[in-house]
């Protein structure tokens, strides 16, 4: 005999709603977090307007208005600028990817074991200590005089090339150091798991330790690239035409210094959003280290 089933009636799905108690925490965050935002509204502007007022009414605002801050100057010292800045973002993105080569190339030197590799080992020590200890502006100044002084076959002595030589060498050593450290932090068991599996010492470095590094290190990177885009000025002192030598040879001939406020405004556009970017991605990794804790 057939048994006849029926269909099972399902329940009423009714939308969630907050418990009264809830609600009322809600209602706490929402004016807590708007009184916060009041207070650091009026706290900034009676700073900014305090700032503002004490640089206004100086004594010396009107001359300091027509010597840094003439529209005039502004406007015409505006081209020069802007195509000589254009050379800084080139110089930028030529050294960048170098920089990023010749520091991993060292920190990764200075992270092997093998007897046989000591005397690398030893050289790029050498180099980060001397490079890192020589001031970036002296270090462009050796290279531009000094290697067009030796006569050297086949060697630029392009003022262009040998100002980003230095670039590259001096930034190579803080970058280097920065990817050693990445190394470092990366936990024995990673590497101890990749020797279970059969990879080589060079096959773990750059498939289970590097990834892991370079992740690591993107916003400290990022930093050392932000300073690296203002450094690039430094090129100008010995007459690279960038937006630091267009704006001292504007003050020079004209005697005002707006120019050099319109070149810092250039690079300020130019590093602000990368600083913010920056912010982001310490901020996303520590999201991220957090939620893997718990």
């Amino acid at each position: 005999m057939a048994v006849r089933r029926g269909r099972r009636a399902c329940p009423e799905v009714t939308a969630w709603t907050p418990s009264p108690r809830q609600a009322e925490r809600d209602a706490v965050r929402r004016r807590l977090r708007t009184r916060r935002r009041l207070v650091a509204s009026v706290a900034t502007l009676v700073v900014v307007g305090g700032l503002v007022t004490v640089l206004v009414l100086s004594p010396g605002w009107e001359t300091f208005q027509e010597t840094f801050l003439s529209w005039d100057h502004a406007k015409a010292s505006f081209p020069a600028i802007l195509k000589g800045f254009a050379w800084n973002v080139l110089m930028f993105l030529v050294a960048e990817p170098l920089i990023l080569l010749l520091g991993a190339l060292v920190a990764v030197t200075r992270s092997t074991v093998s007897p046989a590799l000591f005397p690398l080992r030893l050289l790029a020590t050498v180099y980060t200590d001397v490079f890192r200890g020589i001031p970036t502006i002296l270090l462009i100044y050796i290279f531009v005089f000094g290697v067009p002084a030796l006569r050297l076959q086949g060697v630029t002595t392009s003022i262009f090339w040998l100002g980003i030589t230095a670039l590259v060498l001096s930034y190579g050593a803080y970058v280097a150091e920065v990817f050693r450290s990445g190394i470092e932090s990366i936990h024995p068991s990673q590497v101890a798991s990749a020797d279970a599996l059969g990879l080589s010492s060079a096959q773990s470095m750059r498939f289970v330790v590097l990834p892991q590094a370079v992740r690591r290190v993107v916003p400290p990177l990022l930093n050392d690239f932000a300073s690296l885009q203002k450094d690039t000025a430094l090129v100008g002192a010995v007459g690279v035409f960038d937006a630091l030598f267009a704006a001292r040879d504007y003050t020079n001939f004209n005697f005002n210094f707006t120019p050099y406020v319109v070149a810092a405004a250039f690079f300020v556009a130019l590093t602000v959003p990368m600083a913010r970017y920056t912010d982001w991605l310490a901020a996303r990794y520590a999201r991220r280290e957090g939620a893997g804790a718990r």
